[in-house]
């Protein structure tokens, strides 16, 4: 999963053509470190329909600011630039594929 910075969030994102899972996470955060695997799962079953990537909310205020994020894990989903689901927290690999199957 590729990481991502406040440089390049719009060309990686908001332009790209395909759906893209965007994981708002800190290296600090506990409940961050059980999304992340489920995440890699994710972006290995979705490859080639759903992009994925991470934002480090430490080092990407600007991004994070931008969508309000303010408890983390948050996982958005933005599809033709646009912002079309905000998860926030754990959650099981079911409750995020059922998501993601709208998208692709």
């Amino acid at each position: 999963m590729e990481k991502i910075n406040d440089m390049v969030f719009n060309e990686e994102v908001i332009a790209n053509d395909m759906p893209v899972v965007v994981d708002f996470w800190a290296p600090w955060c506990g409940p961050c470190k059980m999304v992340g695997p489920v995440m890699e799962e994710l972006d290995e079953k979705y490859s080639g329909k759903i992009k994925f990537v991470k934002v480090n909310v430490d080092e990407n205020p600007i991004t994070s600011q931008k969508f309000r994020i303010s408890s983390i894990p948050t996982i958005m989903v933005f599809k033709n630039g646009k912002a079309v689901e905000n998860m926030v927290g754990f959650r099981p690999k079911s409750d995020f594929e059922q998501v993601l199957n709208r998208y692709i």
